[in-house]
């Protein structure tokens, strides 16, 4: 399944390749986000054109609407949405945590309000995985519980422990519902990834780590990470987790992040992310470069012809900056469609610059160009 090709030798950066029922992942890797089943404003043969190697889904929106018989009876969630790569689905457990005022935790799962149209729901670890065989994603996430930041070290051991055991009653769920794991995916078996928990605290981050590799699922994430905590604690929480996850299966660090956050945390050794910032500045109007995000509705580019970037795809280099301006200025949707191309293509072109830094034993080198670069060019 998965299968370590290269380590640089001055980081815990690390190139593999997961195979999956849809197709071959290269990592390190970032995933677009597609909450309701596709990436905002974007075709997938767009998500094609810039390489796109796989695309997240988000359980909890999707199962609230359209809901699992409909893409159960549509074939699934590949044939329902029409991407025909990898897919990986989240497991709720996020989507819950967020709706702090309208859901009540308790061991047997989450009982929450229907932010649709208010109903009483339930998601339980077992629920979860059901929803996700249905989907019939490549990879489907364990049900968790995702604390808080700040939160006290009580409610943090018990958060920690608690997934823990929910991650123990997806696995049980699995291995009873064996021929239907796979949902409505067709050519081969779904995957399975635990999630680490712990907040701030080092020991507990280790504590989950250790026992979710005791129960042997198909690969690792590191969850509870982006939720308000400063960017030290961020990396802190990976670099507690790590140490402890198996060298021969993919490392997912959800929910995360900047240019520069992905290089670091690949430089200690995640090799998978996802994040919507790409694609939500894009629609807000900032494009990233190598010499830092601009701001494309900004007046200094009213009468500038050239295009986003020089190293921008040919499907955007063909648009001046005053063009894409105007779009803004003018409320047409051709600038958010084109933004969010350009953006997911330079983090995915990012993704591929390190993984030949990787094979070539320079990452640090390159990771610290790219930075100098970059940072440099938001001071200016």
């Amino acid at each position: 399944m998965f299968e370590l090709l290269a380590n640089d030798p001055d980081s815990k950066a690390r190139c593999g390749k997961l195979t999956t029922p849809h197709g071959v992942i290269e990592t390190p890797i970032f995933m677009p986000v597609g909450t309701q089943g596709s990436v905002k404003t974007l075709h997938p043969d767009d998500l094609h054109a810039f390489n796109t190697q796989i695309i997240l889904g988000n359980t909890y929106h999707l199962w609230l609407r359209p809901g699992t018989e409909v893409i159960e009876k549509l074939g699934g969630l590949h044939a329902f949405t029409t991407w025909d790569g990898p897919m990986l689905t989240d497991s709720g457990g996020f989507q819950v945590w967020s709706l702090s005022k309208l859901r009540k935790i308790t061991e047997e799962g989450v009982r929450f309000q229907n932010h649709l149209n208010g109903d009483a729901m339930m998601l339980t670890p077992e629920k979860s995985m059901e929803i996700q065989g249905i989907f019939g994603s490549d990879i489907a996430m364990l049900f968790d519980e995702c604390p808080p930041y700040p939160c006290d070290r009580k409610y943090a051991e018990d958060s920690t422990r608690m997934t823990t055991r929910w991650g123990k009653r997806c696995k049980d769920w699995v291995e009873t519902n064996k021929p239907q794991s796979g949902g409505a995916n067709p050519k081969g078996r779904q995957l399975h990834l635990g999630i680490v928990q712990g907040s701030v605290y080092p020991d507990l981050r280790e504590e989950s780590a250790r026992a979710l590799v005791d129960l042997d699922f198909d690969g690792y994430a590191i969850g509870g990470v982006s939720v308000g905590e400063p960017e030290e604690e961020m990396f802190a929480a990976i670099q507690n987790a790590e140490p402890f996850l198996p060298q021969d299966k993919p490392r997912y660090a959800m929910g995360l992040g900047t240019p520069t956050q992905l290089l670091e945390m690949i430089g200690q050794g995640v090799d998978m992310f996802d994040c919507v910032h790409p694609t939500r500045c894009a629609r807000h109007g900032q494009a990233f470069t190598p010499d830092g995000p601009i701001h494309i509705k900004n007046k200094e580019f009213e009468f500038d012809a050239k295009p986003l970037t020089a190293e921008t795809h040919p499907h955007v280099a063909r648009f001046s900056r005053a063009f894409l301006r105007h779009s803004f200025k003018a409320g047409e949707i051709i600038a958010q469609r084109v933004l969010s191309f350009h953006n997911l293509d330079f983090y995915l072109k990012l993704m591929e610059h390190a993984r030949a830094a990787i094979r070539e034993g320079r990452f640090r080198e390159f990771q610290n160009e790219f930075v100098a670069r970059y940072n440099a060019g938001r001071k200016a």
